[in-house]
């Protein structure tokens, strides 16, 4: 009997609006398979963008570690996991959703935290990558605990991010790496600013019949993943590898107002390096 409930409860995680988060655009409005129909939808918008990225970063990850495309293949699940948890509103869609994003900060932690800011015991990034990966394993087990608390205490990591991002910017005088800091933390501000209004403002936005603002917040994410990781890589180089001369560009041409963001390594031989 106990097996029997055991196998209930298991059951139970996986089924339709099972998690106790529920985004403000209307349930099932335009399928019945579907409960939050654009939600869904513009969590497609990682799979458009995440496979350019690992494209245009490649030159890049290739001289300074393959461990960097790690990011946006984790972004790939990322979004597969968001269309599914939006898709279902299922505990585990909510869970695999958000911990696929804390594994992304993880890697990112992991390989662009700038050595300087380390922890005065900590010598090694390998040390201080270890350290990472523990902490996220524990972080992993505890958001178990109160899962409605895991999307503020996720967004709560952009916070720190823009306080090294700083620390590393304040001195640059490269106008091209401050523009993409200004947009990178524009599109930031942008999209948590959808992301609390879609939590905190719903009865509001159904007034006006306008109950998207989640959606648009994982374009507009994306986005900034796209321009803050790029412009973390760009200060990385600088620093990790100075001697490809690093330059920044976009995608698909550099003279646009818009585009995606990449690193031009205009010296990428190692040979560099050992003279």
């Amino acid at each position: 009997m106990g097996g029997l409930c055991s196998s209930e409860k298991m059951a139970d995680i996986f089924t339709y609006e099972s998690s106790e988060v529920d985004w403000c655009e209307d349930n099932y409005k335009h399928s019945e398979h579907v409960v939050e129909y654009f939600n869904t939808i513009s969590s497609f918008f990682f799979f458009i963008i995440s496979p350019i990225m690992l494209y245009l970063l490649h030159p890049y990850a290739k001289e300074r570690s393959l461990a960097i495309h790690m990011v946006w293949i984790m972004m790939i699940f990322v979004g597969l996991f968001s269309a599914y948890f939006h898709m279902t509103l299922s505990f585990v869609g909510q869970m695999l959703d958000e911990l696929s994003i804390l594994w992304v900060l993880a890697v990112g932690y992991a390989i662009w935290f700038p050595r300087k800011l380390f922890p005065s015991f900590i010598k090694e990034r390998s040390t201080f990558s270890k350290l990472v990966f523990a902490l996220t394993v524990f972080t992993t087990v505890s958001s178990f605990v109160k899962p409605t608390a895991n999307a503020y205490a996720l967004n709560c990591f952009g916070l720190h991010i823009l306080y090294f991002l700083f620390l590393e910017i304040r001195c640059c005088t490269d106008q091209k790496a401050l523009r993409l800091a200004k947009l990178a933390v524009a599109l930031w501000v942008l999209a948590i600013s959808c992301w609390i209004s879609d939590r905190f403002g719903c009865s509001f936005w159904q007034r006006l019949n306008f109950c998207y603002l989640h959606g648009i917040w994982h374009i507009l994410i994306v986005m900034a993943v796209a321009y803050g990781t790029t412009l973390i890589a760009y200060l990385d180089a600088n620093s990790e590898i100075p001697y490809t001369l690093p330059g920044l560009h976009y995608w698909p041409c550099d003279k646009w107002a818009v585009g995606l963001p990449h690193i031009v390594l205009r010296d990428a031989t190692k040979t560099q390096k050992r003279c």
